[in-house]
């Protein structure tokens, strides 16, 4: 049971309801001294006292209004990381969006040649192509391919989260698309809403040793390269500067799904978590950061 789950700030909807009960792990066990590590709506959850909200954060897994004492952020990354590493035997995994998962484009950038994509998607003859009402124009949404068995498979290895450039609107969009039952995200999405410039995994509720993220741009991610898997950049139609070969839009073709860049990632994903939990001795000390950088020194590709 992860430190998030026994705190009751993620509701499983499948466990029988109870009443909350906030532990507070964080603070002296001494009766007479409270850190006030968690707070829920300006208020600790351990003692009661009313706290200033202004030394406190939110993160996207926690419930509407809980938030963690600044201080205590590090530990409590490092307790839900244990907690969840020896119990679910699960690690951390944040995803960005666009190029990653899906590529997405507006409606009136279609070039001539992929104008049928159109009646495609707004027929529903495909399950990978969606149209997408916008408020100025309207887009349409390309699934990179992979990417259902992608997130079905990593589901079962990683806690995962969804961190990308756009804005909340646009990412609770697309993962109505390929996530509609909330089965692998729920509320943990980063967008630029929270983090307009750079990405960082200081608003993710892990420690850093047991987080890998994929993403197509690693200049995104100044502070966190070394537990980066940066896959290839997919695009399926044509770029608004693209010259020379056709989109695969234009071709009626797409990337493979076997040789999928998804699919390249989703090996190494797996065989980090193999080397992760090889060793049950040494689970607080393992790092995906060391893991990543042997194998990847050792095949020297990008994926």
């Amino acid at each position: 049971m992860s430190i998030v789950e026994t705190l009751s700030l993620e509701p499983n909807p499948k466990r029988r309801k109870i009443e909350p009960v906030f532990i507070d792990y964080l603070s002296s066990f001494s009766p007479s001294i409270c850190l006030h590590s968690f707070a829920c709506h300006g208020v600790c959850t351990a003692c009661n006292s009313i706290v200033d909200k202004r030394n406190y954060r939110s993160f996207p897994n926690l419930s509407e209004g809980s938030q963690i004492h600044r201080d205590s952020i590090a530990k409590a990354k490092r307790l839900t990381t244990k907690f969840s590493s020896m119990g679910d035997k699960k690690l951390t995994l944040v995803l960005d969006l666009d190029h990653t998962l899906v590529h997405t484009t507006s409606v009136p950038s279609l070039t001539e040649a992929e104008k049928y994509l159109i009646q495609e998607a707004a027929g529903g003859l495909r399950h990978d192509l969606w149209l997408l009402k916008g408020p100025v124009e309207d887009l349409i949404i390309k699934l990179r391919p992979f990417v259902g068995d992608f997130l079905r498979e990593a589901q079962k290895m990683f806690t995962m989260y969804v961190y990308t450039m756009g804005n909340r609107c646009y990412a609770e969009s697309v993962l109505e698309l390929i996530d509609p039952q909330g089965i692998y995200f729920r509320k943990r999405v980063i967008t630029r809403d929270e983090s307009p410039y750079v990405k960082t995994l200081d608003l993710v509720l892990a420690d850093e040793r047991g987080v890998l993220i994929v993403d197509d741009t690693r200049e995104v991610w100044p502070d966190h390269k070394s537990n980066l898997v940066q896959i290839s950049e997919y695009n399926y139609f044509r770029m608004s500067n693209g010259q020379g070969s056709r989109a695969y839009s234009e071709e009626r073709t797409d990337e493979s799904e076997c040789d999928s860049g998804l699919a390249n990632v989703f090996r190494l994903l797996k065989e980090v978590h193999c080397g992760f939990f090889r060793v049950k001795e040494e689970l607080e000390s393992n790092d995906v950061r060391l893991l990543l950088q042997e194998i990847e020194f050792s095949r020297g590709v990008q994926y």
